[in-house]
């Protein structure tokens, strides 16, 4: 953790923006969430539908950039629990997916860990997301913030394509262009389709 004259010195823009590429990452890292948007469970625009995801994430909690914004988490921060239950809601909402697996609440931890890192001006947390990502695909990443206004986060946008016939496999999802397919290793696990026509996402034994 940076010393506090170095943790002081962090503008808040600073902070904000990294906590937004912090989230943007996060979903984008999220096998239940890539798989949705491969399939195309959200409709046609499900990878924008991602980056408004990601957008309406980081709309939970106060705007580190504003003066009024407290140097520590203020009574308005959404907790842990608040927040995976926001992820699965919108899950259900916009992609029509239940997620049976504790992706969701990995997915909530990473991002209160982000949070306190970038309320702090420590951003090791970031730093672990992006490696992860750019070890995958090393695309760009982006979130829309609001209903309308696209946000670009430096070099953040998305320009990875995704493709609707490939799987996600155990927790390791590719995030770049489709790679080859593999021999079979294990008989493909279809998506379970319940009688309210939302598909049931569960976690694979390994």
């Amino acid at each position: 953790m940076p010393a506090a004259s170095e943790a002081d010195a962090v503008s808040p823009a600073t902070r904000q923006s990294n906590f937004e590429q912090g989230v943007a990452l996060a979903l984008h890292l999220w096998p239940d969430l890539t798989l949705a948007v491969q399939n195309h469970w959200g409709g046609p625009d499900s990878e924008d539908k991602r980056d408004w995801f990601a957008g309406a994430v980081v709309d939970l909690f106060p705007d580190l950039s504003k003066p009024s914004t407290a140097a520590a988490p203020s009574q308005d921060e959404p907790d842990t629990a608040y927040v995976e239950e926001f992820l699965l809601q919108v899950m259900v909402d916009e992609f029509e997916v239940n997620v049976d697996d504790d992706s969701s609440l990995e997915v909530a931890e990473q991002i209160i860990r982000v949070r306190n890192g970038c309320v702090n001006g420590n951003f090791e947390e970031v730093d672990t997301l992006r490696r992860r990502f750019e070890s995958r695909k090393g695309s760009k990443v982006s979130f829309q913030k609001g209903e309308d206004e696209e946000v670009e986060a430096s070099d953040w946008d998305t320009d990875e394509e995704e493709d609707g016939d490939d799987d996600a496999s155990d927790g390791d999802v590719e995030m770049g262009d489709a790679p080859p397919r593999e021999p079979a290793k294990k008989e493909r696990q279809e998506p379970h389709v319940d009688e309210d026509g939302f598909t049931t996402v569960t976690r694979k034994k390994r």
